[in-house]
C-alpha cells in the first residue's frame, strides 16, 4: 500500500465541551462534526499542559514537556532531540507546517516547507495560509505529513454586540457567571471566533476533497481547553480528537481509550512503516484506528508550571490520570508551604506568594471521573478510597523519577527555577500582570533557583 498522506489540524484554545460533535448544540463546528461522522472520535485524548509551546512539543516529539524541554512556555525543546522532522524524513516523507509555530529551536525542527500566517481584513487574527497549502496539495510528488495550526479561537476575539447568555452552553466550572456580562460578551466573541475557525477548517477539507486522494489521514484536534490553561483540571489537559483515514477508520465510530500528544509521533510513524523509539513516552494507537480496542496507556499524567506565564507564581503541580480516577499534587499549596521555606528571606517571598496566589487549591486532589468528570468533588479524605490514592501517588512519583523532573515529590523541596540570559519572565521583575515590591526586585542571585539552560 502507498504510504499515506498526514494532514493534522490543530486549533488554539478551545475547550473539548465546546464542539457539536462533543454535545455543544450551540456553537457552530460543522467540519469538525462533518469529520466526526466520516471518521473517529476520541472520547479520552489528552495533552499533558494546559500552555501552548509546551503543548505543541509534544505532538512534534512524542516525549513529556519535562522530558522533551519545553515544560513553561516560551522555552525550548532540548537540542539533543529529534522531532518529527527528522522521524518523518527518515520515513520518506516531507514535513510541512503551515500556520503558527511556536516551537524552536529551529535546528530540532526543520521543516521541508513553512509558512507563516497570512494577515486577513476584518477579523482579529491572522488566518492559515490557505493559498500556499492548495498550491503545494496541486503540486507534491512525495507522500506528506502537514501540520495545520491555527490562530483560533484563541483570544484576541471577536466584539459580539449585545450578547445573549442564553445562546452559551454552560457547565458546572462557569455556570455562576451566567449574569456576567463581561463573561457573556466574552464567550460570545469565543464562539464567533471558533465558527470563524471551522470555515478555516471548511476551506482546508474542500482542498482536500478536490486534489488529494483517500489515501489521506485526516486529525483534527485542539492544543488545550481555554477554561482551564495553566490547570491540570479536565477542562484544560482533555482534548477533542478526531481522525478520518477513509477505507481505514469505519464511519461515525469512538474510542474511549486514554490516548495521548505524545502518542501521535509514535502512531504516524507507526503507519509511515517505521518502527517505535525506544526513549519515546508515546505509544501508537494504530489498532485503535484499525478497529481495534486495545489499551493504548494505562495512565496519562499532567504538568502544572506557573512561571514565565504572566502570572509567574511558584505553585508547580502534577497529575496523573487513568480511566476512572485522578490524582493532583500541588507541591506549594498554603497547607505546607512552611515546610517548602528555604531560610532565604528572598527566595522564601516568592515561595509564600506562589502558595497565596492559590490559596485554595490543596496538596492533593482526588477525582472520580465517572461520577464527576467536572472535578467538583475532591475525594481526598474518602476512606474507601485510600488505597486509590496512594498507588496514584506512587505512580506519579516513579513517572516524575522518570521524567527527570526538578521535583522529587518530598514536601520541603520547592525549587524556583530561571531562565538562562535575559529571556522570559523572572520572578523578581514586574510583568504586565503582576507586580513586585521595590525591596525585592532584582534579588535572585545565582544559587537561589535552577537555571534552566534550554530556555
Amino acid at each position: 500500500m502507498k504510504k499515506p498522506n498526514m494532514i493534522f489540524y490543530l486549533a488554539d484554545d478551545q475547550d473539548v465541551y465546546d464542539y457539536g460533535c462533543y454535545g455543544n448544540e450551540k456553537v457552530n463546528t460543522s467540519a469538525v462534526d462533518r469529520l466526526a461522522k466520516e471518521g473517529m472520535l476520541f472520547t479520552s485524548a489528552f495533552t499533558a499542559q494546559a500552555i501552548c509551546a509546551p503543548s505543541r512539543s509534544q505532538l512534534f516529539t512524542g516525549n513529556y514537556p519535562l522530558k522533551n524541554g519545553c515544560f513553561a512556555n516560551h522555552t525550548a525543546t532540548r537540542p539533543d532531540i529529534k522531532s518529527v522532522t527528522t522521524q518523518m524524513k527518515n520515513l520518506g516523507y516531507e514535513v510541512v507546517l503551515a500556520g503558527k509555530s511556536h516551537v524552536k529551536p529551529e535546528s530540532v525542527y526543520q521543516w521541508d516547507r513553512e509558512w507563516e500566517p497570512v494577515p486577513k481584513k476584518d477579523v482579529p487574527r491572522e488566518y492559515i495560509p490557505l493559498d500556499s497549502i492548495e498550491g503545494y496539495f496541486k503540486t507534491t510528488k512525495k507522500p506528506f505529513c502537514m501540520f495545520i495550526t491555527s490562530k483560533y479561537p484563541h483570544g484576541k476575539y471577536f466584539d459580539v454586540e449585545n450578547p445573549n447568555a442564553n445562546d452559551i452552553k454552560f457547565y458546572p466550572f462557569n455556570e455562576h457567571k451566567k449574569k456576567d456580562k463581561a463573561f457573556v460578551k466574552s464567550k460570545a466573541g469565543y464562539y464567533r471566533s471558533i465558527e470563524e475557525d471551522n470555515t478555516q477548517l471548511e476551506g482546508v477539507l474542500k482542498l482536500v476533497d478536490n486534489y488529494l486522494n483517500d489515501n489521506t489521514l485526516f486529525v483534527y484536534s485542539a492544543d488545550h481547553g481555554v477554561s482551564g490553561k495553566f490547570t491540570v483540571k479536565d477542562i484544560g489537559l482533555k482534548v477533542p480528537f478526531v481522525v478520518r483515514w477513509p477505507k481505514v477508520i469505519k464511519s461515525g465510530t469512538t474510542s474511549n481509550q486514554l490516548i495521548h500528544y505524545t502518542d501521535v509521533l509514535p502512531t504516524f510513524m507507526n503507519i509511515a512503516g517505521g518502527n517505535p523509539i525506544e526513549d519515546m513516552d508515546g505509544n501508537s494507537f494504530l489498532p485503535l484506528l484499525k478497529g481495534q480496542d486495545v489499551q493504548v496507556n494505562q495512565y496519562v499524567y499532567g504538568v502544572r508550571t506557573n512561571q514565565n506565564i504572566l502570572n509567574s507564581e511558584v505553585f508547580p503541580s502534577r497529575m496523573i490520570r487513568n480511566q476512572r480516577y485522578k490524582y493532583i499534587r500541588n507541591f506549594n499549596s498554603l497547607e505546607v508551604v512552611e515546610q517548602n521555606l528555604t531560610g532565604k528571606p528572598n527566595v522564601d517571598y516568592f515561595i509564600k506568594r506562589g502558595a497565596k496566589a492559590h490559596k485554595k487549591e490543596p496538596l492533593e486532589e482526588l477525582y472520580d471521573l465517572q461520577n464527576d468528570p467536572f472535578e467538583q468533588h475532591n475525594l481526598t479524605q474518602n476512606p474507601e478510597l485510600q488505597s486509590v490514592k496512594e498507588k496514584l501517588k506512587q505512580d506519579l512519583f516513579s513517572w516524575m523519577k522518570s521524567q527527570g523532573d526538578f521535583l522529587d515529590g518530598n514536601i520541603g523541596n520547592m525549587p524556583i527555577i530561571t531562565p538562562k540570559g535575559k529571556k522570559g519572565f523572572k520572578l523578581d521583575q514586574d510583568t504586565p500582570r503582576r507586580k513586585i515590591p521595590d525591596s525585592i526586585k532584582s534579588t535572585l542571585k545565582k544559587g537561589d533557583y535552577i537555571v534552566i539552560e534550554h530556555w
